[in-house]
């Protein structure tokens, strides 16, 4: 082989390199708090002959954005008329930073797009954020309406878990109204979050939780995690036997749950 050919198959070499650190490198700056959990599409397609619809949702879109700079929830409607309006709202999660919600948030009018296309209503839960839209008219639901659980696939050995989830759970229930819509922390290693939307009062709020815990007990039994997705709450929580680690999450990593949404969740809102 000449010096010309090995220069060329090193060329190659190099190039195929730098490509797969590129790719690795786009692959771990990916966040956790970025990874899909759910989506909700209604089933209606959105008719839009004169376009107005498509204008409102799209002003919604940068409204959504721009404020999630500076505030974990915020909720708009636009539209010229209010037979053409649209209706939507973003929540970070609490614990998320200013930036990293709108890093959050501004994946999601995309998703959105790609997931549900373009329907009379659609949600889409990110596991640090989510996004929700509706046109003017669309049938409301529950606020205690399930529409999305996942639990862990292992269950823990042991009579004592269930006891200190279940302690965990009370805490955490009463922390989410002190603290006025969200809070995590860890009993025992057992690591709880939850959060309601943020316009919901207290004593809603309480409620929703409390709903939420009671569907974890039922559904995930003793799952070593699970979450919990109602209209206006949402639960999660990990167990960790060797202890919570620093950089905790209640999110499962892929291919660890079993998951399951509503007979709504997947196909409408």
């Amino acid at each position: 082989m000449g010096f010309s050919s090995l220069k060329q198959l090193l060329s190659l070499y190099i190039i195929i390199m730098a490509l797969f650190s590129d790719l690795k490198e786009a692959k771990s700056s990916s966040p956790e708090y970025t990874n899909l959990i759910y989506k909700g599409c209604a089933r209606q397609r959105l008719s839009d002959p004169t376009g107005l619809y498509s204008q409102a949702l799209s002003a919604m879109y940068g409204l959504l954005v721009s404020q999630s700079t500076k505030t974990r929830f915020y909720k708009t409607t636009t539209g010229t008329t209010s037979q053409t309006s649209v209706t939507g709202l973003f929540q970070c999660r609490g614990d998320l930073s200013n930036n990293d919600c709108y890093t959050c948030v501004s994946r999601l009018p995309v998703l959105s797009g790609k997931l549900c296309g373009k329907t009379i209503a659609a949600r889409v839960q990110l596991s640090g954020c989510y996004l929700l839209y509706e046109i003017s008219g669309f049938a409301q639901i529950s606020g205690m309406e399930l529409l999305f659980k996942t639990c862990g696939k292992n269950n823990v050995a042991g009579t004592g878990f269930e006891q200190r989830r279940d302690t965990a759970f009370g805490v955490m229930q009463n922390g989410v109204v002190q603290g006025h819509g969200f809070y995590a922390t860890t009993y025992e290693s057992v690591y709880v979050l939850g959060q309601c939307e943020g316009d919901l009062g207290d004593s809603d709020c309480s409620g929703c939780i409390k709903n939420a815990l009671q569907r974890a007990q039922v559904e995930c039994g003793s799952s070593i995690s699970g979450q919990i997705y109602l209209h206006k709450c949402f639960v999660a929580y990990s167990f960790y036997p060797n202890g919570v680690p620093k950089r905790s999450s209640p999110y499962p990593s892929s291919g660890s749950s079993t998951s399951s949404s509503s007979s709504s969740s997947s196909e409408e809102i």
